[in-house]
């Protein structure tokens, strides 16, 4: 059975389980459009009505139950082969050493771990908190495994993934938040006058360039650059815009608490979008490193509307 059977196969079987293709397609980490197809590719390869749809969800019809115990048995013995064979390749029971950036997503990493649990139980993975630079120096020293980084690398020695795209809103004291907002957020000249509380380039060069030619483009001055070697963690954000002369950059499912005097903004034409990458060698033949990457999900689904 094809690979491309085979994903149609689980997609069904999440689908029935969860009795409605909204629900399906959050667990497989999928878009709807694109899960209602699948399963309708397969209804089309089998020749039978799968599913009954209707406004309470889906049910599946008597071809579907029948071809329901069939694919999970299929799937369960799909997968006990892949940890059978799991035992044999290089870089199972190991460790995976993966660079991770300050800020990510709180849901980025959830699936790709679940995933790697199931499928490779005997790894153990070692995070390292990271600059997109220094991940990239560890990558070419062997040093990491896979790495989160703000840009893609250039050339063939690195195969990358997009992982997360994050349109990016603005930390501001509350009252000013308050003055500034418009109905579809705030514009990025309305900052005029205010300190960017920025990283420093060294950190991840492309990454700032984008940035800064962005802010610059709206006329916005972008003051002293930042020490070297900083890191611009949460509490330095939050003390310079407390004080009420800066503005600082975050993503809307930003994890840090914020205190009452701060708020964050929406920017109004998502003038910012922040991409994550997944990056690995492109000589690496571990197992476990692709089931970790496979497990990613999609990152259309971030694009602002």
């Amino acid at each position: 059975m094809s690979g491309m059977e085979l994903r149609e196969l689980r997609a069904f079987v999440v689908v029935a389980e969860e009795g409605g293709m909204s629900a399906a397609a959050r667990r497989l980490h999928v878009s709807q459009p694109a899960l209602s197809q699948t399963v309708g590719m397969l209804e089309r390869r089998l020749g039978v009505k799968l599913l009954v749809r209707s406004s309470a969800g889906v049910q599946p019809t008597e071809a579907g139950m029948t071809l329901l115990a069939e694919a999970r048995a299929v799937l369960a013995r799909h997968d006990q082969v892949l940890r059978t064979m799991a035992a044999y390749t290089s870089g199972d029971g190991g460790v995976l050493r993966v660079g991770v950036p300050i800020e990510l997503p709180s849901d980025l990493l959830g699936p790709p771990l679940e995933r790697l649990a199931v499928a490779h139980p005997g790894t153990r993975v070692q995070a390292r908190h990271l600059s997109t630079a220094a991940q990239l120096t560890a990558l070419q020293a062997g040093e990491l495994d896979v790495g989160l980084l703000r840009e893609r690398p250039a050339g063939h020695e690195f195969d990358a993934m997009l992982v997360s795209r994050e349109s990016l809103g603005v930390l501001l004291t509350a009252e000013r938040a308050a003055e500034l907002r418009g109905p579809d957020g705030i514009r990025l000249e309305e900052l005029a006058g205010l300190e960017w509380v920025g990283f420093p380039r060294s950190g991840s060069p492309a990454w700032f360039d984008e940035v800064t030619a962005i802010l610059r483009s709206h006329g916005l001055d972008l003051g002293p650059a930042a020490p070297e070697g900083q890191e611009l963690i949460a509490e330095v954000k939050l003390a310079a815009v407390s004080a009420g002369r800066a503005f600082a950059l975050a993503p809307p499912r930003w994890p840090q608490p914020l205190p009452a005097a701060v708020a964050w903004s929406a920017l109004a034409g998502h003038p910012l979008i922040r991409r994550t990458w997944a990056v690995w060698p492109a000589t690496s033949r571990r197992h476990d490193l692709a089931g970790f990457v496979a497990g990613f999900r999609d990152p259309a689904d971030d694009r602002p509307g």
